[in-house]
């Protein structure tokens, strides 16, 4: 059986192929889903360590049954997708004796959603949606986590180029699809095209794959998913729940809880269907009480306050751009998909209709369109993608006394790259016995996003930078010292040839070769390693 797991910041979706329907089908898993009306159902991304040492947690509706997300206590996570492979400023807990990360957290979280359709399916083949806007790091935790499953293939694919394919628009030419969720906005302009050749013999789908596959391409003729511009920010509905206690902290003298964020986010669903909204809460064991109130003008002024509108007009404006750059404009977007919690917000829809006439909107499946979309990787969709971020080099910035990036492979690129770059390097003092050099995964040079505890709540900044953000890849000892020279080498000419290419499985690998003695030092070895 196939299934398709699209990983939330607030709430995770499951679902699955029907051999029977040929449909797609969202799954409700007992104890671990909650259903909404109007809604499908929907897993809570939450996490309560009952055991840290022998890995025994709650996951999902179950938290919320048990209580366990009113109180704040360290073995209760939330939003937790944020995090991982993240900078995180602050302490994670130790639990009965064992360090937490994030990391842990979210493999906890998806080892027991598997475990539970494993107790009544066999899982043949899996695909995960990844966001748009992570470094490396993120996919990297991810591989890990899949190599621990007892299943012969699993996949990744980004979820915006998902949510294109789940809202069934294949035939439609150019879509802009906006992911807002929980944890991030993600913008990503797709263009659906017709199918190769039923005799070209290319995998179907790609990034993450163990086992086999034999497809008989005979009867499938793939289509093809083509990524023209992405955007994004760490910005999502969570920072909205938590801009809303801050709020009340001020005007009403309410405590910032994890019981008032609960009801911060009811207040803010409910003004998805209503102009005004009111959450009360009584605790019959510490007769603690709550009423609060919320109107709709007045949470458009939380937004304001906030800076919240000119962060979306910035990842518009870098996509719309994006855009240009391939000479396509605005008007030859043929639709544009809402996908994500955050985009039930009136406001955030209006905002949306600034940019789009309101017949090339769609909103009807915000949250199953990435979990559907990403099975059509079983259904002969092929998928083609380029670099989010640059890759580059470290050197020594004399003008200014510090390191700077220079970009050796662009935003932009697509992979696998056809030919690789390359680049010459040569000592720089006398008898030099080897060459060092750290390569680095480049983020956006406009702004970057600082993750922090404030109290017991894991938040964003963001923060101005004038230099590229960067991810260095290989700062370590053993790993920056890329040639051993023999005989030592001496300024004055180039010494090594270092050639860059980034495969299909998006992993950026280096060959260098010594000059003088006409040997390769490395050959092809990838930059980051899979562990």
């Amino acid at each position: 059986m196939v299934y398709a797991i699209d990983f939330g910041t607030s709430n995770t979706v499951v679902v699955r192929w029907n051999p029977v329907t040929q449909q797609p089908e969202t799954l409700s898993l007992p104890g671990l889903s909650l259903q909404m009306a109007g809604n499908p159902p929907l897993i809570p991304s939450l996490l309560y360590v009952e055991d840290a040492a022998r890995a025994e947690v709650f996951i999902g509706q179950t938290v919320r049954d048990r209580g366990l997300d009113l109180k704040n206590n360290p073995r209760f996570f939330r939003n937790v997708k944020r995090g991982i492979g993240a900078e995180i400023q602050g302490f994670l807990p130790e639990l009965d004796g064992r360090s937490v990360s994030f990391e842990q957290v979210g493999q906890w979280f998806l080892t027991e959603v598997i475990q539970t359709l494993q107790t009544t399916d066999v899982l043949n083949s899996l695909v995960f949606t990844v966001p748009v806007d992570s470094f490396e790091a993120y996919r990297l935790w991810l591989t890990d986590v899949c190599r621990s499953l007892q299943v012969n293939q699993v996949r990744m694919l980004d979820e915006p180029t998902a949510a294109a394919l789940g809202y069934g628009l294949e035939n439609q030419g150019t879509l802009l699809v906006v992911d807002f969720g929980g944890g991030t906005l993600d913008l990503s302009l797709v263009r659906l095209e017709g199918g190769r050749s039923a005799q070209a013999k290319k995998p179907i789908g790609f990034l993450l794959k163990w086992g086999e596959k034999v497809l008989d391409e005979s009867t499938q003729r793939p289509k093809l998913a083509k990524v023209l511009a992405k955007a994004g920010q760490n910005l999502g509905g969570s920072d909205i729940d938590n801009w809303i206690v801050d709020d009340f902290v001020k005007t009403q003298n309410v405590a910032p809880t994890a019981l008032t964020a609960r009801l911060a986010e009811r207040l803010k669903i409910q003004l998805s269907q209503q102009p005004t909204a009111t959450e009360v809460y009584f605790n019959d064991e510490t007769f603690e009480s709550y009423e609060l109130h919320l109107d709709r003008d007045r949470f458009h002024t939380i937004l304001q306050e906030h800076q919240f509108f000119e962060r979306l007009d910035a990842a518009m404006t870098q996509v719309l751009q994006q855009a240009q750059r391939q000479g396509l404009t605005p008007t030859e977007i043929d639709a544009v998909l809402l996908v994500g919690g955050t985009t039930q917000i009136p406001v955030v829809q209006e905002w949306i209709g600034q940019y789009f006439p309101t017949e090339k909107i769609r909103s009807q499946r915000p949250f199953e369109a990435i979990a559907q979309g990403a099975l059509q990787l079983e259904q002969g969709m092929e998928v083609k993608d380029f670099l989010y971020h640059s890759y580059g080099i470290r050197y020594w910035d004399r003008r200014n006394n510090r390191h700077g990036w220079h970009p050796m492979i662009k935003q932009g690129q697509p992979y696998p790259m056809p030919q690789p770059v390359e680049l010459f390097l040569g000592a720089s003092m006398e008898n030099q016995p080897s060459i060092e050099l750290v390569v680095g995964e480049l983020g956006d040079d406009t702004a970057s996003t600082e993750v922090f505890f404030d109290g017991d709540r894991l938040v964003t900044r963001t923060i101005a930078a004038n230099q590229p953000i960067v991810k260095p890849l290989n700062d370590t000892t053993e790993a920056r010292t890329i040639a051993q020279l023999s005989p030592p080498g001496y300024p004055g000419s180039d010494r090594i040839k270092v050639l860059f290419r980034v495969d299909e499985n998006r992993f950026l690998r280096i060959t260098v070769e010594d000059i003088l003695s006409m040997q390769t030092l490395i050959d092809d070895r990838p930059v980051v390693q899979l562990s």
